[in-house]
Protein backbone atom coordinates (compact mmCIF):
# COMPACT_ATOMS: atom_id res chain seq x y z
CA UNK A 1 0.00 0.00 0.00
CA UNK A 2 1.35 3.44 -0.97
CA UNK A 3 1.89 5.92 1.84
CA UNK A 4 0.27 9.35 2.06
CA UNK A 5 3.61 11.01 1.34
CA UNK A 6 3.76 9.23 -2.02
CA UNK A 7 0.81 11.29 -3.25
CA UNK A 8 3.44 13.93 -4.04
CA UNK A 9 5.64 11.50 -6.03
CA UNK A 10 4.35 12.45 -9.47
CA UNK A 11 5.66 15.99 -8.98
CA UNK A 12 9.29 14.86 -8.94
CA UNK A 13 11.75 13.60 -11.52
CA UNK A 14 12.72 10.00 -12.10
CA UNK A 15 16.39 9.08 -12.12
CA UNK A 16 17.85 6.79 -14.77
CA UNK A 17 18.89 3.26 -13.92
CA UNK A 18 22.57 2.30 -14.06
CA UNK A 19 23.21 1.07 -17.61
CA UNK A 20 27.00 1.13 -17.93
CA UNK A 21 30.00 0.43 -15.71
CA UNK A 22 31.31 3.47 -13.81
CA UNK A 23 33.86 4.41 -11.14
CA UNK A 24 33.36 6.43 -7.96
CA UNK A 25 35.06 7.29 -4.69
CA UNK A 26 32.05 6.09 -2.70
CA UNK A 27 29.12 3.87 -3.65
CA UNK A 28 26.07 4.26 -1.41
CA UNK A 29 23.58 1.38 -1.57
CA UNK A 30 20.08 2.57 -0.72
CA UNK A 31 18.45 5.96 -1.30
CA UNK A 32 16.45 6.42 1.87
CA UNK A 33 17.36 9.19 4.30
CA UNK A 34 20.60 7.52 5.41
CA UNK A 35 21.88 6.98 1.89
CA UNK A 36 20.86 10.40 0.62
CA UNK A 37 22.27 12.23 3.65
CA UNK A 38 25.57 10.35 3.45
CA UNK A 39 25.84 11.20 -0.24
CA UNK A 40 24.87 14.80 0.49
CA UNK A 41 27.56 15.36 3.12
CA UNK A 42 30.29 13.58 1.14
CA UNK A 43 29.43 15.31 -2.15
CA UNK A 44 29.69 18.64 -0.33
CA UNK A 45 33.26 17.64 0.51
CA UNK A 46 34.02 17.17 -3.19
CA UNK A 47 33.85 13.37 -3.14
CA UNK A 48 32.64 11.49 -6.21
CA UNK A 49 29.55 9.71 -4.85
CA UNK A 50 27.18 7.29 -6.57
CA UNK A 51 23.85 6.26 -4.98
CA UNK A 52 22.13 3.05 -6.10
CA UNK A 53 18.45 2.44 -5.30
CA UNK A 54 16.55 -0.73 -6.21
CA UNK A 55 13.24 1.14 -6.62
CA UNK A 56 12.73 4.90 -6.49
CA UNK A 57 14.41 7.13 -3.95
CA UNK A 58 12.82 7.17 -0.50
CA UNK A 59 10.40 4.39 -1.48
CA UNK A 60 10.45 2.15 1.60
CA UNK A 61 10.76 3.00 5.31
CA UNK A 62 11.76 6.63 4.75
CA UNK A 63 8.49 7.30 2.92
CA UNK A 64 6.53 5.27 5.47
CA UNK A 65 7.70 7.34 8.42
CA UNK A 66 5.68 9.74 10.56
CA UNK A 67 8.00 12.59 9.58
CA UNK A 68 8.74 13.40 13.23
CA UNK A 69 12.20 14.93 13.77
CA UNK A 70 12.77 14.30 17.45
CA UNK A 71 15.26 13.32 20.13
CA UNK A 72 12.39 12.05 22.27
CA UNK A 73 12.41 8.34 21.46
CA UNK A 74 9.69 7.14 23.76
CA UNK A 75 10.73 6.76 27.41
CA UNK A 76 14.32 5.90 26.56
CA UNK A 77 16.53 8.07 28.75
CA UNK A 78 15.90 6.34 32.06
CA UNK A 79 16.62 3.05 30.29
CA UNK A 80 19.85 4.40 28.77
CA UNK A 81 21.03 5.87 32.06
CA UNK A 82 20.45 2.58 33.90
CA UNK A 83 21.80 0.30 31.16
CA UNK A 84 24.67 2.39 29.74
CA UNK A 85 25.37 5.15 32.27
CA UNK A 86 24.66 8.86 32.63
CA UNK A 87 27.33 10.11 30.21
CA UNK A 88 26.14 7.69 27.52
CA UNK A 89 22.54 8.91 27.90
CA UNK A 90 23.73 12.53 27.64
CA UNK A 91 25.67 11.82 24.44
CA UNK A 92 22.70 9.97 22.93
CA UNK A 93 20.50 13.00 23.52
CA UNK A 94 23.11 15.46 22.23
CA UNK A 95 23.62 13.38 19.09
CA UNK A 96 19.91 13.32 18.31
CA UNK A 97 19.33 16.96 19.19
CA UNK A 98 22.27 17.89 16.95
CA UNK A 99 20.61 15.87 14.18
CA UNK A 100 17.50 18.05 14.52
CA UNK A 101 19.67 21.17 14.22
CA UNK A 102 21.48 19.67 11.21
CA UNK A 103 18.17 18.90 9.52
CA UNK A 104 16.96 22.46 9.99
CA UNK A 105 20.28 23.78 8.67
CA UNK A 106 20.09 21.61 5.53
CA UNK A 107 16.52 22.70 4.84
CA UNK A 108 17.48 26.36 5.19
CA UNK A 109 20.76 26.15 3.25
CA UNK A 110 19.29 24.15 0.37
CA UNK A 111 15.95 26.01 0.33
CA UNK A 112 13.95 22.79 0.69
CA UNK A 113 10.19 23.33 0.87
CA UNK A 114 9.08 20.39 3.01
CA UNK A 115 6.48 21.73 5.47
CA UNK A 116 9.09 21.92 8.25
CA UNK A 117 7.50 23.03 11.53
CA UNK A 118 9.07 23.29 14.96
CA UNK A 119 6.83 21.76 17.62
CA UNK A 120 7.09 20.07 20.99
CA UNK A 121 7.03 16.27 21.28
CA UNK A 122 5.06 14.50 24.00
CA UNK A 123 4.90 11.02 25.49
CA UNK A 124 1.62 10.80 27.40
CA UNK A 125 -0.31 8.24 29.40
CA UNK A 126 -3.92 7.57 30.33
CA UNK A 127 -2.87 4.69 32.56
CA UNK A 128 -2.26 4.92 36.31
CA UNK A 129 0.33 2.17 35.90
CA UNK A 130 2.41 4.24 33.48
CA UNK A 131 2.11 7.60 35.22
CA UNK A 132 5.10 6.93 37.46
CA UNK A 133 7.13 5.93 34.38
CA UNK A 134 6.46 9.36 32.91
CA UNK A 135 7.45 11.11 36.13
CA UNK A 136 10.63 9.01 36.42
CA UNK A 137 11.57 9.88 32.83
CA UNK A 138 11.10 13.59 33.53
CA UNK A 139 13.35 13.33 36.59
CA UNK A 140 16.09 11.57 34.61
CA UNK A 141 15.83 13.98 31.68
CA UNK A 142 16.14 17.03 33.91
CA UNK A 143 19.21 15.47 35.57
CA UNK A 144 20.69 14.99 32.07
CA UNK A 145 20.08 18.64 31.20
CA UNK A 146 17.32 17.93 28.68
CA UNK A 147 14.79 20.72 28.15
CA UNK A 148 11.73 18.77 29.31
CA UNK A 149 8.66 19.26 31.46
CA UNK A 150 5.94 17.21 33.15
CA UNK A 151 2.52 18.41 31.94
CA UNK A 152 -1.00 17.24 32.76
CA UNK A 153 -2.76 18.28 29.56
CA UNK A 154 -1.90 18.10 25.87
CA UNK A 155 -3.37 19.58 22.69
CA UNK A 156 -5.57 16.56 21.89
CA UNK A 157 -9.31 16.30 22.66
CA UNK A 158 -9.05 13.77 25.50
CA UNK A 159 -7.76 13.76 29.05
CA UNK A 160 -4.36 12.40 30.05
CA UNK A 161 -2.91 11.68 33.47
CA UNK A 162 0.44 13.13 32.55
CA UNK A 163 2.99 13.62 29.79
CA UNK A 164 6.63 14.51 29.27
CA UNK A 165 7.23 17.40 26.88
CA UNK A 166 10.40 17.86 24.83
CA UNK A 167 10.72 21.33 23.36
CA UNK A 168 12.57 22.32 20.17
CA UNK A 169 11.48 19.31 18.12
CA UNK A 170 10.05 19.30 14.58
CA UNK A 171 8.05 17.60 11.85
CA UNK A 172 8.18 17.67 8.04
CA UNK A 173 7.11 16.05 4.76
CA UNK A 174 9.56 13.16 4.22
CA UNK A 175 9.32 12.89 0.44
CA UNK A 176 9.71 16.62 -0.17
CA UNK A 177 12.78 16.54 2.08
CA UNK A 178 14.22 13.54 0.21
CA UNK A 179 13.90 15.22 -3.17
CA UNK A 180 15.46 18.36 -1.75
CA UNK A 181 18.44 16.26 -0.69
CA UNK A 182 18.63 14.56 -4.08
CA UNK A 183 18.65 17.93 -5.87
CA UNK A 184 21.52 19.08 -3.64
CA UNK A 185 23.48 15.87 -4.35
CA UNK A 186 23.13 16.38 -8.10
CA UNK A 187 24.16 20.02 -7.70
CA UNK A 188 27.29 18.78 -5.91
CA UNK A 189 28.09 16.49 -8.89
CA UNK A 190 26.88 13.32 -7.16
CA UNK A 191 24.97 10.68 -9.14
CA UNK A 192 21.75 8.86 -8.25
CA UNK A 193 20.45 5.79 -10.06
CA UNK A 194 16.97 4.35 -9.49
CA UNK A 195 15.73 0.87 -10.41
CA UNK A 196 19.31 -0.35 -9.97
CA UNK A 197 19.10 -3.32 -7.64
CA UNK A 198 22.40 -4.44 -6.13
CA UNK A 199 22.88 -8.19 -6.41
CA UNK A 200 26.48 -8.62 -5.23
CA UNK A 201 29.54 -6.85 -3.79
CA UNK A 202 32.96 -8.25 -4.69
CA UNK A 203 36.41 -7.21 -3.40
CA UNK A 204 38.91 -6.43 -6.15
CA UNK A 205 42.39 -5.43 -4.97
CA UNK A 206 41.93 -2.20 -2.99
CA UNK A 207 38.46 -1.53 -4.39
CA UNK A 208 35.00 -3.04 -4.42
CA UNK A 209 32.83 -3.97 -7.39
CA UNK A 210 29.13 -3.37 -6.76
CA UNK A 211 27.10 -5.39 -9.22
CA UNK A 212 23.59 -4.43 -10.29
CA UNK A 213 21.42 -6.36 -12.73
CA UNK A 214 22.70 -4.31 -15.69
CA UNK A 215 26.06 -2.73 -14.80
CA UNK A 216 28.74 -2.29 -12.13
CA UNK A 217 30.21 0.42 -9.94
CA UNK A 218 33.88 0.31 -8.93
CA UNK A 219 34.45 2.22 -5.69
CA UNK A 220 36.95 2.59 -2.86
CA UNK A 221 34.28 2.88 -0.16
CA UNK A 222 30.88 1.21 0.25
CA UNK A 223 27.99 2.42 2.42
CA UNK A 224 25.25 -0.14 3.08
CA UNK A 225 22.17 2.02 3.74
CA UNK A 226 19.42 -0.49 2.98
CA UNK A 227 17.62 -0.37 6.36
CA UNK A 228 18.37 -4.08 6.89
CA UNK A 229 21.87 -4.91 5.56
CA UNK A 230 21.77 -6.92 2.34
CA UNK A 231 25.13 -8.54 3.21
CA UNK A 232 24.56 -11.46 5.59
CA UNK A 233 28.12 -12.65 6.24
CA UNK A 234 30.22 -11.22 7.80
CA UNK A 235 28.52 -8.71 10.07
CA UNK A 236 25.90 -11.11 11.43
CA UNK A 237 23.31 -8.37 11.91
CA UNK A 238 20.59 -11.00 11.63
CA UNK A 239 21.40 -12.13 15.19
CA UNK A 240 21.54 -8.58 16.56
CA UNK A 241 18.11 -7.24 15.56
CA UNK A 242 14.70 -8.03 14.13
CA UNK A 243 12.16 -6.11 12.03
CA UNK A 244 8.90 -4.62 13.22
CA UNK A 245 5.89 -3.44 11.19
CA UNK A 246 3.85 -0.36 12.11
CA UNK A 247 0.55 0.71 10.60
CA UNK A 248 -0.47 4.23 9.60
CA UNK A 249 -3.64 6.00 8.53
CA UNK A 250 -4.52 9.56 7.49
CA UNK A 251 -7.91 11.00 8.49
CA UNK A 252 -9.91 14.08 7.70
CA UNK A 253 -11.33 14.84 11.15
CA UNK A 254 -13.92 17.24 9.73
CA UNK A 255 -12.02 19.98 11.58
CA UNK A 256 -8.76 21.78 10.90
CA UNK A 257 -6.56 19.42 12.92
CA UNK A 258 -3.55 21.65 13.62
CA UNK A 259 -1.98 20.84 16.99
CA UNK A 260 0.93 22.45 18.81
CA UNK A 261 2.81 19.17 19.14
CA UNK A 262 3.46 15.55 18.19
CA UNK A 263 2.13 12.85 20.50
CA UNK A 264 2.73 9.19 21.38
CA UNK A 265 1.42 7.20 24.33
CA UNK A 266 3.62 5.16 26.67
CA UNK A 267 1.44 2.09 27.07
CA UNK A 268 0.74 -0.72 24.60
CA UNK A 269 -0.60 -0.73 22.00
CA UNK A 270 1.09 2.52 21.12
CA UNK A 271 -0.59 5.33 19.18
CA UNK A 272 1.22 8.23 17.56
CA UNK A 273 -0.63 11.36 16.44
CA UNK A 274 0.46 14.46 14.49
CA UNK A 275 -1.08 16.96 12.10
CA UNK A 276 -0.27 16.89 8.40
CA UNK A 277 -0.63 19.72 5.91
CA UNK A 278 -2.50 18.79 2.74
CA UNK A 279 -3.57 21.46 0.29
CA UNK A 280 -5.62 23.96 2.30
CA UNK A 281 -6.30 21.72 5.31
CA UNK A 282 -4.60 20.00 8.25
CA UNK A 283 -5.26 16.26 8.52
CA UNK A 284 -4.58 13.70 11.26
CA UNK A 285 -1.84 11.10 10.95
CA UNK A 286 -2.37 8.13 13.29
CA UNK A 287 0.26 5.40 13.62
CA UNK A 288 0.59 2.38 15.85
CA UNK A 289 -0.11 -1.28 16.55
CA UNK A 290 3.53 -2.33 16.14
CA UNK A 291 4.23 -6.03 15.79
CA UNK A 292 7.21 -8.15 14.89
CA UNK A 293 7.16 -8.75 11.15
CA UNK A 294 5.99 -12.27 10.36
CA UNK A 295 4.44 -12.88 13.77
CA UNK A 296 0.77 -13.70 14.20
CA UNK A 297 -1.34 -10.56 13.89
CA UNK A 298 -4.00 -10.39 16.58
CA UNK A 299 -6.96 -8.50 15.15
CA UNK A 300 -6.78 -5.96 12.35
CA UNK A 301 -4.36 -3.05 12.97
CA UNK A 302 -6.22 -0.72 10.64
CA UNK A 303 -9.55 -1.46 12.29
CA UNK A 304 -7.93 -0.78 15.66
CA UNK A 305 -6.55 2.61 14.52
CA UNK A 306 -9.84 3.49 12.85
CA UNK A 307 -11.75 2.70 16.03
CA UNK A 308 -9.27 4.64 18.19
CA UNK A 309 -9.51 7.75 16.00
CA UNK A 310 -13.31 7.64 15.70
CA UNK A 311 -13.61 7.43 19.47
CA UNK A 312 -11.88 10.82 19.51
CA UNK A 313 -13.26 12.27 16.27
CA UNK A 314 -16.62 10.58 15.49
CA UNK A 315 -16.89 12.28 12.07
CA UNK A 316 -13.38 11.34 10.94
CA UNK A 317 -13.04 9.90 7.43
CA UNK A 318 -10.15 7.72 6.33
CA UNK A 319 -8.05 9.10 3.46
CA UNK A 320 -5.29 6.48 3.06
CA UNK A 321 -3.55 3.65 4.92
CA UNK A 322 -0.12 1.99 4.74
CA UNK A 323 2.49 0.08 6.75
CA UNK A 324 6.24 0.42 7.21
CA UNK A 325 9.05 -1.76 8.56
CA UNK A 326 11.82 -0.77 10.95
CA UNK A 327 14.84 -2.61 12.36
CA UNK A 328 14.88 -3.07 16.14
CA UNK A 329 18.26 -3.53 17.82
CA UNK A 330 18.58 -5.67 20.93
CA UNK A 331 19.77 -2.80 23.14
CA UNK A 332 17.60 -0.04 21.56
CA UNK A 333 20.67 1.70 20.11
CA UNK A 334 21.42 1.93 16.35
CA UNK A 335 24.40 0.17 14.76
CA UNK A 336 26.49 2.74 12.91
CA UNK A 337 30.05 2.49 11.54
CA UNK A 338 32.27 -0.29 10.21
CA UNK A 339 30.26 -3.07 8.63
CA UNK A 340 32.73 -5.71 9.80
CA UNK A 341 36.30 -5.90 11.05
CA UNK A 342 37.16 -8.05 8.02
CA UNK A 343 35.69 -5.67 5.39
CA UNK A 344 37.80 -2.51 5.23
CA UNK A 345 36.11 0.66 3.98
CA UNK A 346 32.59 -0.78 4.12
CA UNK A 347 30.15 1.02 6.41
CA UNK A 348 26.65 0.37 7.70
CA UNK A 349 23.79 2.11 9.50
CA UNK A 350 20.85 0.08 10.77
CA UNK A 351 18.71 -0.73 13.81
CA UNK A 352 17.04 2.68 14.10
CA UNK A 353 14.22 1.42 16.34
CA UNK A 354 11.58 3.52 14.55
CA UNK A 355 13.46 6.80 15.05
CA UNK A 356 15.15 6.92 11.67
CA UNK A 357 15.01 10.62 10.83
CA UNK A 358 17.47 11.74 13.51
CA UNK A 359 19.34 8.41 13.42
CA UNK A 360 19.92 8.78 9.66
CA UNK A 361 21.53 12.18 10.14
CA UNK A 362 23.74 10.86 12.95
CA UNK A 363 24.69 7.93 10.70
CA UNK A 364 25.56 10.09 7.72
CA UNK A 365 27.84 12.27 9.81
CA UNK A 366 29.61 9.36 11.50
CA UNK A 367 30.18 7.56 8.20
CA UNK A 368 31.25 10.77 6.47
CA UNK A 369 33.80 11.41 9.22
CA UNK A 370 35.12 7.85 9.06
CA UNK A 371 35.66 8.12 5.30
CA UNK A 372 37.34 11.52 5.72
CA UNK A 373 39.39 10.18 8.66
CA UNK A 374 37.90 12.76 11.02
CA UNK A 375 37.03 12.16 14.66
CA UNK A 376 33.32 12.04 15.50
CA UNK A 377 32.33 12.55 19.12
CA UNK A 378 29.34 10.20 18.89
CA UNK A 379 30.93 7.28 17.04
CA UNK A 380 31.68 5.27 20.18
CA UNK A 381 28.12 5.04 21.49
CA UNK A 382 26.72 3.69 18.19
CA UNK A 383 29.60 1.29 17.45
CA UNK A 384 28.25 -1.23 14.94
CA UNK A 385 30.60 -4.07 15.89
CA UNK A 386 29.18 -4.37 19.42
CA UNK A 387 27.22 -7.46 20.40
CA UNK A 388 25.81 -7.41 23.91
CA UNK A 389 25.67 -11.20 23.90
CA UNK A 390 25.56 -11.49 27.69
CA UNK A 391 22.77 -8.99 28.30
CA UNK A 392 20.71 -10.22 25.34
CA UNK A 393 21.64 -13.88 25.21
CA UNK A 394 18.03 -15.16 25.25
CA UNK A 395 17.01 -13.03 22.27
CA UNK A 396 20.20 -13.90 20.37
CA UNK A 397 19.64 -17.63 20.96
CA UNK A 398 16.04 -17.33 19.76
CA UNK A 399 17.19 -15.64 16.53
CA UNK A 400 19.84 -18.31 15.94
CA UNK A 401 17.32 -21.08 16.61
CA UNK A 402 14.79 -19.60 14.19
CA UNK A 403 17.42 -19.27 11.44
CA UNK A 404 18.70 -22.82 11.98
CA UNK A 405 15.19 -24.26 11.92
CA UNK A 406 14.43 -22.29 8.78
CA UNK A 407 17.45 -23.69 6.95
CA UNK A 408 16.33 -27.24 7.81
CA UNK A 409 12.83 -26.45 6.55
CA UNK A 410 14.27 -25.03 3.33
CA UNK A 411 15.88 -28.38 2.54
CA UNK A 412 12.55 -30.11 3.00
CA UNK A 413 10.34 -27.44 1.49
CA UNK A 414 7.35 -28.09 -0.73
CA UNK A 415 5.15 -25.74 -2.71
CA UNK A 416 2.87 -25.59 0.33
CA UNK A 417 5.73 -24.40 2.56
CA UNK A 418 7.23 -21.18 1.13
CA UNK A 419 10.53 -20.22 2.70
CA UNK A 420 12.53 -17.01 2.70
CA UNK A 421 15.32 -16.63 0.14
CA UNK A 422 17.51 -14.93 2.74
CA UNK A 423 18.30 -17.71 5.23
CA UNK A 424 15.49 -20.14 4.60
CA UNK A 425 13.10 -19.32 7.44
CA UNK A 426 9.44 -20.23 7.07
CA UNK A 427 7.18 -17.52 5.71
CA UNK A 428 3.76 -16.68 7.09
CA UNK A 429 0.84 -15.30 5.11
CA UNK A 430 -0.12 -11.75 6.12
CA UNK A 431 -3.83 -11.52 5.36
CA UNK A 432 -3.93 -7.80 6.16
CA UNK A 433 -1.19 -6.78 3.71
CA UNK A 434 -1.56 -9.77 1.34
CA UNK A 435 2.16 -10.56 1.63
CA UNK A 436 4.44 -13.43 2.63
CA UNK A 437 6.42 -12.28 5.69
CA UNK A 438 9.53 -13.73 7.35
CA UNK A 439 9.38 -13.79 11.15
CA UNK A 440 13.15 -14.36 11.49
CA UNK A 441 14.56 -11.32 9.71
CA UNK A 442 11.60 -9.46 8.24
CA UNK A 443 11.89 -10.03 4.50
CA UNK A 444 8.58 -9.65 2.69
CA UNK A 445 7.27 -10.94 -0.63
CA UNK A 446 4.19 -10.26 -2.74
CA UNK A 447 1.58 -12.99 -3.06
CA UNK A 448 3.25 -13.91 -6.36
CA UNK A 449 6.67 -14.27 -4.71
CA UNK A 450 8.35 -11.00 -5.70
CA UNK A 451 10.69 -9.71 -2.99
CA UNK A 452 9.59 -6.30 -1.70
CA UNK A 453 11.58 -5.89 1.54
CA UNK A 454 15.16 -6.90 2.38
CA UNK A 455 17.34 -8.60 3.57
CA UNK A 456 16.18 -11.11 0.93
CA UNK A 457 17.45 -10.25 -2.57
CA UNK A 458 15.86 -13.04 -4.61
CA UNK A 459 12.24 -13.70 -5.49
CA UNK A 460 10.70 -16.94 -4.21
CA UNK A 461 10.86 -18.64 -7.60
CA UNK A 462 14.60 -17.88 -7.80
CA UNK A 463 15.42 -19.78 -4.61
Amino acid sequence: MESFWNLERENYKKFDSLSEDIKADICVIGAGFTGLLTAYYLSKQGKNVVVLEKDRICSHTSVGTTGKVTSQHGLIYKYLKESQGKEFAKKYFRANQKAIENTKEIIENENIECDFEEKSAYVYTQSEKDLQKIKDEVKVCKALGIDSEFVQSIDLPFNVLGAIEFKNQAQFHPLKYAYGLSNAIIKNNGEIFENSKVIDIVKEDENYIVETENAKVKASYIVVATRYPIITFPGYYFIKMYQSTSYAMIFDTNTDFNTNGMFINSENPQNSFRSVKFKDKNLLLAVGYDQRTGSEIIGNPYEYLNSRVKNIFPDAKEIIRWSAEDCISLDKIPYIGDFSKVMDNVYVATGFNKWGITSSNISANIIKDKILDTENEYEDIFRSSRLEIIKNKDEVMNMLKESAEGIVVKRLKTKQTPTCTHLGCKLSWNEIEQTWDCSCHGSRFTKDGEVIESPALKDLEES
